[in-house]
């Protein structure tokens, strides 16, 4: 069975409504979490590539990633979880696990369902909740992976209100 049903949620994956690129975060994150999500991308062989800049670069220790200075290049891990479906981890924050997806590859149920599932493998992972807010719109999720849940649950109203 889903954890959500497509028609229920694909106004939230509605590019025009919620950017093309929504943002994704596990908040309250530390070291010790970012480098479980690459130990979980490194385990569970999604094709990935690590990169500062335009430099591609082998995947590092996160606790590396995370002390850089903050003029350095800009740092990004890019995962294919499938093919046809790229997230892109970018490394801001220690305390907040962020990352992005198109969402112009993730309509229907079946992608909806690829979603799902690489959202709960890290919020099983780190035992923490994975949020989706609209692109730039910080602390206004509207899709999720809640632990206790243990699945893709909506967060936001469909209708706006």
């Amino acid at each position: 069975m889903a954890d959500l049903l497509w028609d229920d949620v694909s106004c939230f994956f509605d590019p025009d409504l919620m950017g093309s690129l929504p943002d994704l975060r596990v908040p309250d994150a530390s070291a010790e979490d970012w480098q479980t999500v690459l130990d979980l991308v490194e385990a569970r062989g999604w094709k990935c590539r690590y990169s500062e800049g335009e430099t591609v670069l082998p995947v590092p220790r996160a606790e590396r990633v995370l002390s850089r200075p903050a003029d350095a290049e800009c740092a990004d891990l890019r995962v294919w979880p499938t093919a046809d479906v790229l997230v892109i981890f970018r490394f801001h924050d220690e305390a907040v696990i962020d990352f992005d997806v198109d969402l112009r590859e993730l309509q229907g149920q079946e992608r909806l369902d690829v979603f799902c599932g690489f959202l709960r493998e890290i919020g099983r992972r780190l035992g923490k909740p994975v949020l989706m807010d609209p692109e730039g719109d910080h602390g206004h999720p509207v899709l999720g992976f809640e632990v206790v849940a243990v699945r893709g649950v909506g967060l936001g109203d469909p209708e706006g209100g």
